[in-house]
């Protein structure tokens, strides 16, 4: 296999040109302008910690892990491995044998961006048979590549005449916009209400299967697929849903047969390339408006709310256990306990844990451990799993699993997928979840569901014309 991954990645071209120019005013507003400009038919916008945003489009180099295959492609051509039951090892080796390829370019730093799929905990962490045989993980490594902050804008592109499409389009006059409807109060209402009373009964069969000790928390969510209609503008959504959300991360993406715009509450992990690595877990939600006492209001009562503690708890004692697997002995500390944080139409219970990577532990190795978040699947990971199988409808797909960033030097930057808009083929919807532990009612969780839907449906943008 090793053999396969330097032949591939001896393949990929270099980012060798690259251009500075001056900053752009409305950093969110040039990347969606970049995204709508349709550079290529894969890209991907990443909202990155401190305010920076990146872009990245092209398709002729990327790779899809499925079940028992990796397939790779560059130059035209494709290289297929099989996975020997290890699709995200096979993954991450390919990633690695970029930096080797390409040490005579800056010192051997290519950037990745991609997604992984829920369906790849089936694998790591309960029944590989549950796995499905769609695609797992799906990276790009760009033919262009603009990373966007209040100082300057800097391209890096395989060649000139990338630098000078990027170039024009963030120097153009805005361009004329596409008439675009927007969703209507009463239509926002009736989409977060959609399928609520199946949902309910969901829920209720997982407090029936906590109290019977199968396990301790199930985070059970339900699809909203979105009405018939005018086709949602996905980049007109990202922009507008990020003028009002406070999101750990944002995204916009046309990637491996997914499109989504997305505003993630939380990171799975981000691993930097001195071997810290950290998490971000969020569980315990009330809602969240424009009247600052009744903001606060509900603050007090989530930091009071027995349940909500107990939830956020459990899920913390776990992350710590996941980090520690993959960390120097010693290392992992709680940085930040139980503090709350705003997050679009919500405010959650937010903790971080952070720690050093063991010597022999890269970020791949902290990624299969730490994925999926346990604060989008349940305690302990493994039954939690399977309740989601029982009482859940369908697969999740891109739903709570990972959107990235990361290099060849080891640095990775994983947001959770949640308060998204996905699309697949000609359907688009929407999904939201809620921890169920034995103090749930099928109410409140469905009421939590609603207030976590309203960070994204109010949004929602069609293309009228």
């Amino acid at each position: 296999m090793r053999n396969t991954w330097d032949s591939w990645a001896s393949s990929v071209p270099a980012l060798v040109h690259a251009s500075t120019l001056e900053p752009c005013p409305d950093l969110a507003a040039a990347a969606t302008r970049l995204a709508q400009a349709a550079l290529a038919d894969q890209y991907m916008v990443y909202e990155a910690a401190g305010g920076v945003w990146h872009f990245a489009a092209g398709s002729a180099v990327h790779l899809t892990a499925h079940p028992t295959t990796v397939t790779a492609r560059a130059a035209g051509r494709t290289w297929t491995s099989p996975t020997d039951g290890r699709p995200l090892t096979a993954f991450a080796d390919a990633l690695t044998a970029l930096s080797a390829a390409h040490g005579a370019h800056d010192g051997g730093r290519r950037h990745f961006y991609g997604w992984a799929a829920f369906e790849l905990a089936h694998l790591l962490h309960a029944d590989p048979g549950a796995t499905g045989d769609g695609p797992l993980l799906h990276a790009l490594i760009p033919s262009v590549e603009v990373t966007l902050t209040g100082d300057r804008t800097v391209v890096r592109a395989v060649d000139e005449a990338w630098l000078r499409k990027v170039a024009d389009l963030l120097t153009e006059p805005t361009p004329r916009q596409l008439r675009l409807g927007g969703t209507t109060p009463d239509v926002t209402e009736r989409i977060v209400a959609d399928g609520t009373a199946a949902y309910g009964s969901a829920v209720a069969r997982t407090v029936e299967d906590i109290r019977a000790g199968l396990l301790e928390k199930a985070v059970v969510s339900r699809k909203v697929p979105l009405p018939a209609g005018p086709p949602v503008d996905f980049p007109a959504t990202y922009l507008a849903g990020r003028r009002a959300n406070t999101p750990a991360r944002s995204y916009l993406l046309d990637l491996g047969g997914h499109r989504a715009a997305g505003f993630s509450p939380e990171t799975v992990l981000e691993v930097g390339e001195n071997g810290r690595v950290s998490t971000q877990p969020l569980a315990g939600t009330r809602a969240r408006g424009t009247d600052p006492a009744e903001n606060e209001r509900l603050r007090a009562q989530l930091l009071a709310d027995p349940k909500e503690i107990h939830e956020h708890a459990v899920s913390v004692r776990l992350a710590w256990d996941e980090m520690a697997a993959v960390c120097r002995p010693g290392s992992v500390a709680v940085e930040e306990f139980m503090t709350v944080r705003p997050r679009g139409s919500v405010q959650h219970l937010a903790s971080r844990l952070t720690g050093r990577l063991r010597p022999d532990a890269g970020p791949w190795d902290a990624f299969a451990s730490l994925f999926p978040a346990i604060t989008a699947t349940g305690v302990s990971k493994r039954s939690a799993l399977q309740a989601l199988a029982r009482h859940e409808q369908g697969p999740r797909g891109l739903y709570a699993g990972a959107v990235f960033r990361g290099s060849t030097d080891g640095d990775l930057d994983a947001a959770l997928v949640l308060r998204t808009l996905i699309g697949a083929g000609d359907e688009t919807w929407l999904r939201a979840g809620a921890g169920v532990t034995a103090q749930s009612s099928p109410e409140r969780e469905i009421e939590e569901t609603c207030e976590k839907l309203r960070s994204v449906a109010p949004y929602l943008r069609y293309t009228t014309g």
